[in-house]
């Protein structure tokens, strides 16, 4: 029969573990500043002037490592405080008026009598007044349709703009 190698009752020794010399360099450990499978760690700023666009770009001193604008420029390319008016002027019709009018009284057209859409105006009260109201669902659904539209339109879409063309007036302004 073998003999168990942890029996050891050595007493420099007591639990049969082989002493480890700690100034021997252990295989898994590598040594500071080198990584593992020998590559150094590199700079970061070795790269910056690569010609490969995958390779990290770091910002000269000073700029914001993180793209966000330097301080008291807007986010995203966004006006400022206040909104810029356009070239050609602010419509004196009001967008949220418009918007609300299409929406409470959308099937008598106030909102495109309002906006100067004269055409359609005259068609809805046409509808509602001509049917004696039992048509009057229809010109309703589309008013509330173009008042929802005329709330939630872009600048420079159709419905951000009067029947001369000029942008309605925010309600900030």
């Amino acid at each position: 029969m073998s003999e168990n190698p942890y029996n050891n009752q050595d007493p420099a020794n007591p639990y049969g573990v082989p002493p480890v010399d700690p100034t021997a360099q252990q295989p898994s450990s590598q040594p500071y500043g080198e990584s593992a499978y020998g590559q150094s760690y590199a700079d970061p700023r070795q790269f910056a002037n690569s010609s490969d666009p995958s390779a990290q770009q770091v910002p000269p001193a000073g700029q914001n490592p993180y793209g966000q604008p330097p301080a008291g420029q807007a986010p995203y390319g966004q006006p400022g405080y206040g909104v810029a008016a356009p070239q050609g002027g602010w419509s004196d019709k009001s967008k949220l008026v418009a918007g609300l009018l299409g929406i409470f009284l959308g099937a008598f057209g106030v909102h495109n009598f309002y906006l100067g859409n004269t055409g359609k105006a005259v068609a809805q009260l046409a509808i509602t007044v001509l049917s004696l109201g039992t048509l009057s669902w229809i010109s309703a659904i589309w008013g509330l349709i173009e008042g929802i539209m005329i709330l939630a339109a872009a600048p420079g879409t159709q419905w951000s703009l009067d029947r001369e063309g000029k942008p309605l007036r925010p309600s900030n302004v």
